[in-house]
């Protein structure tokens, strides 16, 4: 009997036989430490795409056999600001992967609550044929500030000292001000690249051209654009977190030209084998220095005294509308950021600091003049905050901004 069993199971046409389901796409790294009270950028490489494109990603505290989120422990969306995926080769899709604080908050409270410190990041893909969708999950682990966390850059800072004009006047003949980059990390190793200027007449840098390196597919690594070199970087970042990068001597700042320059902070990938090179199948791609958004500029403008004195009338003041200046704000309320529309915006930018520090930073489009803050920033009651709005034109340049405003949440006396 068992024969005949046997026999009529192997006679069946090969298309019946049930067969393990298995996942065509793989990730590389499929497993990352990430910071457990900042953002966290993430070079990902997914392989074995097959008439697929990329959908939505999500973070959540467990998944199902398929790898897609186990309803109710979805901890957040991908925002649209950062998802800056694309497919790198016939096969393969680069992803950077960029955890909110307010993701990794929320994995940290449900490890304090006794679950797993591990969490996952979950891209779908969706076929273009009519196929089945997959789901791919990229481990995360919560690891504090270590080191072996990627080296990722989190917040960039770029400012003259002693001043903070959106467009520094510059008298032909007078050399600058010392300038300076502030910036936030994860992770530690070596940042690698070059402080370069853009000159009046230059072609302007785009988004590619503003991203570190590591942000990009290897094959586009090459195109990005290249300035007048003012100095190469070279320095080690230890897992602190901060550091404050001075810039070249200004005496090197061109001052030949008439008219806008924009100053770069250009970033090189570098070999972060310990915590996230990615493979590609082919090759390794480093991935340290990684951002997921693009690094700002500093501007200063060369022309006669004259010229000097009607910069400030280029740049438009945008009018703060609520909360007014030192506002008191219930922490059982929420707070919603409101200005007046800047003629030319393409985007704006809201930035929310306490004690001089970045705490919050949303990119809008130029249809929306208010903001609703996430319920965390009520966790700063007590303190001091301010808020400034920017209006950004098309290719990223700065044509209006407020003055910064001050406001408190006040604790409830209940």
């Amino acid at each position: 009997m068992r024969f005949r069993v046997l026999w009529i199971l192997f006679s069946l046409p090969f298309t019946f036989l049930p067969t393990a389901s298995s996942q065509a796409i793989t990730v590389s790294p499929f497993g990352v430490n990430v910071s457990t009270f900042s953002a966290t950028s993430v070079y990902l490489t997914f392989r074995g795409l097959d008439n697929q494109r990329a959908a939505e990603a999500l973070w959540c505290g467990e998944i199902n056999a398929n790898n897609s989120c186990v309803p109710g422990t979805i901890y957040g969306r991908l925002p649209r600001k950062y998802d800056r995926g694309t497919v790198s080769s016939p096969d393969n899709y680069t992803d950077i992967m960029t955890i909110p604080p307010s993701v990794a908050r929320r994995a940290y409270q449900d490890a304090a609550r006794g679950n797993s410190p591990e969490f996952f990041y979950v891209r779908r893909f969706a076929s273009t044929i009519g196929g089945a969708d997959e789901y791919v999950a990229v481990t995360c682990r919560l690891a504090g500030y270590s080191a072996r966390v990627p080296l990722s850059l989190t917040n960039v800072r770029l400012r003259f000292e002693n001043t903070d004009p959106a467009v520094l006047g510059v008298v032909r003949g007078q050399t600058p001000p010392p300038f300076q980059a502030k910036i936030t990390y994860n992770g530690s190793g070596r940042l690698r690249g070059r402080w370069e200027v853009v000159l009046p007449g230059d072609t302007p840098p785009n988004t590619r051209d503003l991203l570190p390196a590591a942000s990009l597919p290897p094959e586009q690594r090459g195109l990005q654009r290249r300035y007048t070199l003012l100095e190469p970087i070279d320095v080690f970042l230890p897992p602190t977190g901060q550091v404050v990068l001075r810039g070249p001597d200004p005496a090197k700042l061109p001052q030949v030209s008439s008219g806008l320059h924009l100053i770069l902070l250009r970033v090189e990938a570098t070999n972060d084998e310990d915590a996230a090179n990615s493979q590609t199948g082919l090759t390794t791609v480093f991935t340290g220095g990684v951002a997921g958004s693009p690094l700002p500029v500093l501007r200063y403008y060369v022309g006669n005294r004259d010229g000097i004195g009607q910069i400030k009338t280029k740049m438009s003041q945008i009018q703060l509308l609520l909360p007014n200046q030192s506002a008191k704000i219930p922490t059982n309320q929420p707070v919603s950021f409101n200005w007046r529309e800047s003629q030319g915006a393409s985007a704006y930018k809201l930035e929310v600091e306490s004690d001089k520090k970045p705490i919050l930073s949303a990119v809008l489009n130029a249809n929306t003049t208010s903001y609703t803050a996430p319920p965390w920033l009520q966790e700063k009651a007590g303190d001091t905050l301010r808020w400034r709005v920017q209006a950004i034109a098309p290719g990223g340049t700065t044509i209006g901004q407020s003055e910064w405003s001050e406001f408190q949440f006040q604790k409830s006396s209940n």
